[in-house]
């Protein structure tokens, strides 16, 4: 049984409270686990990968035993732990940007630059 930690906006898509669990067949890789999720989740095709290239999409990140795999190959075996059970396959939506605040309004203040 592999389990998957999904972002809470991908939790209330699929309406799962916690961790999934998944049979996978095969080898036990990223293109497989997300295959599986996939096909027991149809509402999440599109969200983690692009439908037609099966690439991962800008913003999300894979983690198998604290190690980040988002630039791995897709069909690279992942970790033991991950699956035996031990450890979880963690889907994350990563952050970036700011506020955007000042984008729009013209030169940054003084107030901002300077430390009291």
């Amino acid at each position: 049984m592999i389990r998957v930690i999904l972002p809470a906006h991908l939790r209330t898509l699929a309406r799962v409270a916690g961790e999934v669990e998944l049979d996978v067949e095969g080898e036990i890789t990223q293109r497989s686990i997300l295959e599986a999720l996939e096909t027991r989740y149809p509402m999440l095709r599109g969200t983690v990968r692009d439908q037609v290239t099966g690439q991962r999409r800008p913003y999300v990140r894979f983690f198998a035993c604290e190690q980040d795999w988002s630039h791995q190959s897709p069909d690279a075996p992942l970790p033991d732990a991950v699956v035996t059970g031990a450890e979880p396959f963690l889907v994350v939506g990563a952050i970036a940007g700011g506020s955007g605040l000042f984008l729009s309004r013209g030169p940054i203040p003084e107030a901002v630059h300077r430390k009291e």
